[in-house]
């Protein structure tokens, strides 16, 4: 069975991509998307590949509006969250509550690196994400999804707007450049203490399979699931690894931050998240 598949390039996937992990079963047939998360909306809107790498909020939002895919317990990228947001000198934001009544650019307010660092703003350090002027640039890949954020002009580049003073701060980018600071100074300090209070590490992509897939080859389901553990075992000590614990926890708080942002009304189980097949593989 040939099968579309949208996949980054990631150390754990090139045993796969390179076709060193082959299968009797299944051809992959690799779509090819620069960046790979431009792949996300065909999926979540024109069901565009049988497997896809996913943002697991754009997943979670899918999930809740009922979108044919169910998730595949394979973690395809996380990381802390941290070091994604910077302010400008200028606006004076000493502190994360110093956020409040700025204007705070975010390439969409879907996306998960916003989703995670708007939880940890909101849940420790006490920041009023409502105070907050959101400056958008993308649509939200799930269509249903009402955004009521302020629109960047159009034309406009984020961290253009950030040096020339027309935002304060940039949540989802990573910059080194001087004319922007850190919002967290120390950020190694910052995630090192998250990781010591919640445990978890930010899931930002996992996989997901079609449902058609799922309910009508469950073989072929359980197959690429095998490769995807195969191509990472393939890396071992180059990726990082998740046990099922860990996954867990980390999708159990980013739906519940999600939840609480009004991008999923409400909030899911982990199990939820999972069909039949898909459950049984965890």
């Amino acid at each position: 069975m040939r099968l579309r598949i949208l996949l980054g390039d990631h150390p754990h996937t090139v045993a796969l991509k390179s076709g060193a992990i082959t299968s009797d079963l299944v051809e992959l047939d690799f779509a090819d998307y620069t960046p790979t998360n431009k792949g996300f909306k065909p999926m979540v809107r024109d069901g565009a590949f049988d497997v896809a790498e996913m943002a697991i909020v754009t997943y979670l939002m899918a999930r809740s509006y009922d979108k044919p895919m169910a998730l595949l317990p394979d973690v395809m990228m996380a990381r802390h969250q941290f070091g994604f947001a910077v302010t400008s000198p200028a606006a004076g934001i000493a502190k994360p509550r110093d956020l409040e009544g700025k204007r705070v650019g975010i390439r969409s307010f879907t996306t998960t690196t916003g989703a995670w660092l708007r939880g940890m703003l909101a849940n420790d350090y006490g920041v009023n994400l409502d105070a907050i002027e959101w400056i958008t640039f993308e649509d939200p890949h799930v269509a249903e999804y009402v955004d009521s954020t302020t629109k960047a002009p159009a034309g406009k580049a984020i961290m253009q707007m950030l040096f020339d003073g027309e935002l304060d701060a940039v949540l989802g980018e990573k910059s080194d450049d001087p004319r922007v600071a850190q919002l967290f100074p120390d950020v190694a300090a910052a995630e090192k203490a998250w990781l010591a209070r919640h445990g978890v590490v930010p899931i930002n992509h996992m996989v997901v399979v079609s449902k058609q897939l799922s309910d009508t080859r469950p073989d072929v389901v359980r197959e690429v699931h095998r490769m995807l553990e195969a191509s990472r075992a393939a890396a071992a000590g180059k990726s990082l690894s998740f046990d099922a614990d860990a996954m867990n926890r980390s999708l159990a708080l980013i739906t519940d931050y999600s939840a609480q942002q009004g991008l999923i009304p409400r909030r899911l189980s982990v199990d939820e998240l999972f069909d039949d097949v898909t459950r049984a593989l965890r």
